[in-house]
């Protein structure tokens, strides 16, 4: 960030190009796989995390859906009742959460874990 405002730093931040939204999806790791992956990894469709903060606190599940654009994460099994009784996925941000699995089929996220130790 450019400016120490903090005004400033929030309207950067939401309208930064998709490309730099992508750096603000990282969620710290596990203390087990910190030792092997570095401090934090970005979030991706399949990872399995732990709800940290908020309501929903406890809550483990995998990531279903993630949005740049927002910012957010869907994770399965956090979700709140609207008021004509239907359940609506409850979006997290990547922060307020923790990875204890990695979804690993893509050869190219092993390589840039790889990099991160």
């Amino acid at each position: 960030m450019v400016s120490k405002q903090p005004r400033k730093q929030r309207k950067a931040r939401y309208e930064a190009p998709l490309h730099m939204k992508q750096k603000y999806m990282a969620a710290p790791l596990s203390k087990d796989l910190r030792g092997k992956y570095g401090r934090s990894a970005n979030v991706i469709v399949g990872d399995t995390v732990i709800v940290m903060r908020g309501d929903h606190a406890g809550v483990k599940g995998k990531v279903e859906a993630l949005s740049l654009k927002s910012g957010t994460i869907v994770v399965e099994g956090v979700s709140v009742s609207k008021v004509d009784g239907t359940e609506v996925p409850r979006p997290i941000y990547p922060s307020n959460v923790m990875i204890t699995s990695l979804e690993m089929n893509d050869k190219r996220r092993d390589s840039i874990l790889s990099r991160g130790r």
